[in-house]
């Protein structure tokens, strides 16, 4: 089962109180004070495992603690500290305070660690309170008390590409066929529950993940639908694909502008993350209709076919634009590519051309 969101009490361990203790022993005569420390109290780390995909070992779980620190010993036997806590997440979990709702950690990379919350110290025994004045001290110190905290843990998928599209309008379908991801496919809306991530390799050292994530409808970030507890998976993608049916009883204008506005009142800064367009089940039209109805799109979001160009060679019945993937206009889509799952229509057009984008975009984060 996949979940993505848990309420959790974590606590760090109490020191171990420090021992009073006397050495006494036979031929000794002023052995004095011997107790020794008490152990410290076990941490709470986070660590970040990319074998781990899912938040769902969590559930039932309200309050995980670390162990407590052991108490001091005789002949300044030091206590035995606790057992950290390690609490074992997936890239792209944030550790977020329940009562502020403040961001505590953002764990993105893999074998990341982080210490969240440390132990309490452990006591000192009485051989430290020894002096002039006082050859016998009786008393010791208690172990402090380790930390607590309500968090909330939150996952946000990590991935190149993600998929942005109204209810059964392929993406499933083009995420399995790409990938190695197997997705429920149903001729049905939101058929697609949970995110899906799915590995394209585009040869023996390439390769990209994509995320499919629940059909966006008008009112997602309002709270209609399923979009607006699931847009947050799409939020750490760096490139976005528009995927809008050819087929759909909506226009093509319609479903552009609603995903566009939905996208944009969830986040502005995901509103102006690159992007490109896939126009769906191609298959379901003559190759006159396809001409057609693609160059009304492009016309109606303002794109001439030269603007964009043709980089890519596509079936010769289907006409396909792309930008050069090197110099592209960021306020205009990359492509704008029919394709059909299905029947494997530019299925590898699309491929290679968001590989080609992923490449870019990756390059300008690593110059930045």
């Amino acid at each position: 089962m996949f979940v993505d969101n848990v309420t959790l009490i974590l606590s760090s361990g109490r020191g171990g109180a420090g021992a009073v203790s006397f050495r006494r022993e036979k031929h000794v005569i002023q052995g004095g004070p011997d107790g020794g420390d008490g152990g410290r109290g076990g941490d709470v780390v986070f660590k970040v495992d990319k074998n781990t995909h899912t938040l769902s070992h969590f559930r039932g779980a309200q309050h995980l603690k670390a162990k407590n620190g052991q108490p001091g010993g005789g002949r300044k036997c030091y206590g035995k500290s606790g057992e950290s806590l390690e609490v074992i997440v997936p890239p792209g979990t944030q550790i977020i305070d329940n009562e502020t709702n403040e961001v505590l950690l953002d764990l993105v990379e893999d074998g990341e660690k982080k210490v969240f919350l440390q132990g309490g110290k452990g006591g000192l025994g009485n051989v430290h309170f020894r002096g002039p004045t006082n050859q016998r001290p009786s008393y010791a110190q208690p172990g402090l008390a380790g930390e607590s905290k309500e968090v909330r843990l939150e996952l946000k998928l990590i991935a190149d590409v993600g998929l942005v599209g109204f209810p059964n309008v392929g993406k499933s379908t083009l995420i399995s066929v790409l990938s190695n991801a197997e997705p429920e496919i149903a001729n049905y809306e939101f058929t697609t529950l949970t995110p899906k991530l799915g590995v394209v390799a585009t040869d023996d050292y390439e390769s990209y993940v994509m995320a499919d994530i629940p059909g966006i409808i008008g009112g997602a970030s309002e709270g209609k639908g399923l979009g607006l507890e699931f847009l947050k998976h799409i939020e750490r993608t760096k490139f976005l694909l528009f995927m809008i049916d050819l087929a759909n009883y909506r226009t093509l204008e319609e479903q552009y502008r609603t995903l566009q506005l939905e996208l944009k009142n969830f986040s502005s800064e995901l509103a102006t993350r690159d992007y490109a367009i896939a126009l769906t089940r191609c298959d379901a039209l003559s190759p006159e209709e396809l001409e057609e109805k693609t160059q009304e799109f492009l016309n109606l979001i303002d794109i001439q076919a030269n603007d964009l160009g043709k980089t890519y060679a596509f079936n010769e019945d289907i006409k396909a634009f792309c930008q050069d993937v090197y110099e592209y206009d960021t306020s205009k889509p990359f492509f704008v590519l029919p394709i059909s799952s299905v029947s494997n229509i530019n299925v590898e057009s699309i491929k290679y051309a968001l590989s080609g984008a992923v490449t870019k975009v990756r390059k300008d984060e690593s110059s930045c």
